[in-house]
């Protein structure tokens, strides 16, 4: 469960928030279909920074000694992200590949003998990201399923909303600064920072996840605007370990935040020949000249990670600085 911030119990204040939210979803929603956002109104838990009250900053301390493996899986589902992570008996999904990738992906988490999940991230509303999600959570039990707070007209948007509303749960908007625990890990949400982008990609949910001394970055499809927001915060975004943003694109990883960064290494998500042209010379030469290694689906197939709090280890060798042509 959440290890989170305490509630004030505000009724009136609860109430406002309410409103507030439901007048920020039809002024977002106004050329969606109404029926799905109704649905998404109904199937929403709204956080909101006004209500956290700072009375525990012991959940702000840095856990350095900790117990058994935490294993990262950076699972292969062509052009698409799904990362299956696991602590001790918590386990976490950040995104679930396409819906063509549905029987995989299933199949992958059950025999990693996956029987619930701590937590279900859909990072942001695109078909690579959260196609075959619905079919997660119509598969497995969870507790907390985090979703940006930002809707598709899409059939599969539609389809990971209704299997929540069927599951009687209610999505978590990501609140930056909020803190879970995940066994003996945690990790903290550091984007979106706005509450309205041009680009879908931007409203991404970035988490930066600790395990004793080791730290991972997971960006989702995170353009430079929302990179720069989290700079421009002084938000820590250091890691040893960085999931690319937006499969290896130009429009994410830019110089600033790959240096604020300061990766030990790299994972990519992309899949084999895709018709994106993913990853780019730019993105790729920006690692070749730091020096960071570099783990891709594309190449290496599902990627494992694992980390004892002090030493990460890989189950393959890094792949190529290889790309595709811009």
């Amino acid at each position: 469960m959440a290890r989170r911030k305490k509630i004030k119990n505000n009724s009136t204040v609860q109430v406002i928030i309410g409103i507030i939210a439901f007048i920020f979803i039809m002024i977002i929603g106004n050329n969606h279909d109404l029926d799905l956002l109704e649905s998404l109104k109904q199937a929403t838990e709204v956080d909101s920074l006004e209500k956290v009250e700072n009375v525990d900053n012991t959940d702000k301390q840095t856990t350095t000694s900790v117990n058994g493996n935490l294993i990262i899986d950076y699972i292969d589902v062509g052009q698409g992200d799904s990362i299956l992570i696991r602590q001790g008996e918590a386990t976490m999904l950040i995104d679930g590949g396409t819906s063509e990738c549905k029987d995989d992906l299933l199949d992958f988490l059950e025999a990693e003998k996956v029987d619930k999940f701590e937590y279900i991230i859909g990072t942001h509303p695109h078909e690579d990201h959260i196609g075959s999600l619905d079919d997660v959570v119509n598969s497995y039990d969870f507790d907390t399923i985090l979703f940006p707070k930002v809707t598709s007209t899409t059939k599969t948007f539609e389809n990971l909303v209704l299997a929540v509303q069927n599951k009687e749960k209610k999505f978590t908007t990501p609140v930056v600064g909020t803190e879970y625990s995940l066994g003996e890990a945690k990790f903290e949400i550091l984007a979106p920072n706005s509450s309205k982008y041009t680009s879908t990609n931007d409203y991404s949910i970035v988490i930066k996840l600790t395990y004793g001394k080791n730290t991972f970055l997971f960006t989702g499809d995170a353009e430079s605007l929302s990179e720069s927001e989290m700079l421009d915060k002084n938000i820590d975004v250091s890691a040893d370990v960085l999931k690319l943003g937006h499969h290896g694109s130009t429009t994410s990883t830019s110089m600033n935040f790959l240096e604020a960064v300061s990766p030990k290494y790299a994972v990519i998500s992309v899949g084999k020949d895709n018709s994106y042209k993913h990853p780019t010379k730019t993105t790729m030469n920006k690692l070749e000249d730091m020096e960071v290694p570099v783990y891709r689906t594309d190449e290496q197939g599902t990627i494992e990670c694992i980390s004892d709090g002090l030493n990460i280890t890989f189950n393959v060798e890094p792949g190529t600085y290889a790309y595709m042509n811009e």
